[in-house]
């Protein structure tokens, strides 16, 4: 994708000397100016640095990249006037040392309401047809903001009237900053959505050691032990990729000249008895469609950066033990990724037993399957190899403050 380069003063010069007479009035010359100031907004700048095997993501048309939107959106990620009482942020439940995810079985907003799942980590968002855990509505990551921004059942950053918008053109950063991204447009609730959204979109992960192995030809980034786990998640015994699969790890991905796919899953975490006694928000796609067979189906998520993102599933039923979590003064010493993996390994352990008996599960995908407890170790530890390191900490994602 080739940069704009059009020079600015001949953009200017045209613009405000073409049918503008001496004794039109000043606004006419302003006018001009905000135009000039929208053609630049709407000119992509942006080069997409992909890792090796990553195709483009699609971008929406009205939505067009650009490095002023999306510096724009990272200050406003981690922007606590982007709340209706000052205290959180959208960084305040997606850290990016978590892949910006934030560790919990469920979040809380404001008001410390809890969310009926778990927040998903960001890592790769880009490359999603569909949203959040069972919303197949939440089809870009414009739609979804208004979610955490407006929603009531949870309240989360509990911006139920427009009162951020005055907050955010009160501080002397973000005037200039909208302009840069938007024109004339200026500090808009459409343009605070449009600017997160690019930012999340910046968010590509691509460089674990399973894709210096795969992509970029370094044979020794894998240990023996994780190419046997490889083999097994691809295998027709496991069968993991048939939910996580493509360079994504999901089987719900769109990208540009790709068709879009997006599928819904019961994995037999719970078994109807459960879902009989849970709140209507909890039941998975059926609470949008009301359908029962769609009773605990949940859309599979990216196993990208799996080894910072537990508790896993969408209600955190699988988190490690006190004496290997590092967060509790049980696991004083221990690591993420002694957390992680004594959580995965009652993950492969789940899925191995064929999960609980459930109306809805897809028994020809979730059904047990035979390994021993070394193999599961071996599966483990190239889940563990999904993790990419620099994607934590680069700076590119980090807080402007």
């Amino acid at each position: 994708m080739k940069s704009f380069s059009f020079p600015l003063i001949t953009l200017f010069s045209f613009l405000l000397g073409c049918n503008v007479l001496p004794f039109q009035k000043k606004e006419n010359n302003q006018d001009m100016l905000l135009a000039a100031l929208g053609i630049l907004a709407s000119a992509s700048d942006w080069v997409w640095d992909l890792p090796p095997g990553f195709p483009i993501p699609t971008v929406p048309a009205d939505n067009p990249m650009t490095k002023a939107k999306v510096e724009l959106g990272r200050h406003l990620f981690y922007e606590k006037k982007l709340s209706g009482n000052g205290t959180m942020a959208c960084s305040s439940c997606h850290f990016q040392s978590l892949a910006f995810a934030d560790g919990k079985d469920f979040p809380s907003g404001i008001t410390s309401q809890p969310h009926p799942r778990n927040a998903q980590h960001l890592s790769n968002v880009a490359y999603m047809p569909r949203l959040t855990w069972s919303n197949p509505k939440m089809s870009s990551l414009e739609i979804q903001a208004r979610a955490p921004m407006f929603g009531e059942t949870p309240v989360e950053l509990g911006l139920q009237n427009n009162n951020f918008l005055n907050e955010l053109a009160s501080n002397s950063i973000y005037p200039p900053m909208f302009e840069r991204a938007f024109g004339g447009s200026g500090i808009t609730e459409q343009n605070v959505r449009f600017a997160l959204a690019s930012f999340q979109r910046s968010m590509i992960s691509g460089n674990s050691r399973y894709d210096q192995y795969t992509f970029r030809n370094n044979k020794s980034a894998l240990t023996a032990s994780e190419i046997r786990g490889l083999n097994l998640f691809n295998g027709e015994n496991a069968e993991c990729f048939h939910c996580h699969g493509g360079f994504n790890f999901t089987d719900t991905s769109f990208h540009g000249g790709a068709k879009e796919e997006f599928f819904y899953h019961s994995n037999g975490i719970h078994d109807d008895a459960y879902y009989a006694g849970v709140p209507s928000n909890k039941r998975g796609l059926f609470d949008l469609t009301g359908v029962a067979s769609d009773t605990g189906k949940f859309r599979a998520p990216s196993l990208r950066n799996i080894g910072v993102t537990y508790p896993y599933m969408h209600d955190g039923i699988f988190m490690c033990a006190d004496a290997n979590n590092p967060d509790k003064a049980a696991g004083a010493g221990k690591t993420k990724a002694d957390c992680a993996r004594d959580a995965l390994t009652q993950v492969v352990d789940h899925y191995r037993s064929g999960g609980q008996a459930h109306s809805a599960k897809d028994a020809t995908l979730i059904r047990a399957f035979a390994i021993t407890n070394s193999e599961r170790d071996d599966m483990v530890n190239f889940l563990l190899a999904l993790t990419d390191e620099e994607f934590l900490t680069n700076p590119k994602f980090a807080s402007p403050f």
